[in-house]
């Protein structure tokens, strides 16, 4: 048996689908004094000056602190049920279908969020790996909870849950740089769905 490891924004996606995420589920006024707020923060990590751990955690502290963990909960189950099947590349589901059929063990490793991803992943019978917000007596803090599931991290968490002596092979595949280390983790991995040239 094998393990394949997706990236999920942008790999088994068409887009990022966490800032469609904050548009379905963040409170109106919030969203709109936060595209204002956070606007040099937005702008600068198009520009890539600002990395991605930064803005994600200002977007969540600012859009999440102090909600309610049911009210988000049943944004997240409606997301996935009417908005994610629309960004999902289907080159992207007949690669997970092909590792299924060999009996492969297919996990979805994300820096996006469980509170959406959690019920796309079960509808496709697929285990996950990515990151979680934090939560006290029902209500959302706002951080999230522990590290972001990026970069190095995607592979910590890799070999904490799977012992890799029962795999075969790893296959990885990821589209930004901050899937490198998991690509670079693996015995064959593929970047945008080309072979990926190790660096």
């Amino acid at each position: 048996m094998d393990l394949a490891l997706f990236d999920f924004d942008g790999t088994i996606t068409d887009r990022e689908t966490m800032p469609d995420f904050m548009v379905a589920a963040v409170r109106p006024m919030r969203l709109v004094a936060g595209k204002v707020l956070l606007l040099p923060l937005i702008v600068g990590y198009k520009l890539r000056i600002v990395p991605g751990t930064m803005i994600r955690a200002a977007i969540c502290w600012f859009g999440f602190k102090g909600v309610p963990v049911a009210e988000l909960e049943s944004h997240a189950a409606e997301f996935a049920r009417s908005v994610l099947p629309s960004t999902v590349r289907p080159e992207a589901l007949e690669r997970i279908a092909w590792h299924k059929a060999r009996g492969d063990r297919v996990v979805v490793v994300s820096g996006g969020l469980d509170l959406y991803l959690k019920h796309w992943t079960k509808a496709h019978g697929l285990e996950l790996i990515c990151s979680s917000l934090q939560e006290r007596s029902g209500v959302f803090t706002g951080f999230y909870l522990g590290r972001q599931c990026v970069r190095a991290e995607k592979v910590r968490r890799v070999k904490a849950l799977h012992s890799m002596q029962q795999f075969g092979k790893v296959f990885a595949y990821g589209d930004t740089p901050e899937d490198y280390e998991l690509l670079a983790f693996a015995d064959e991995a593929y970047y945008r769905g080309a072979p990926w040239a190790r660096v």
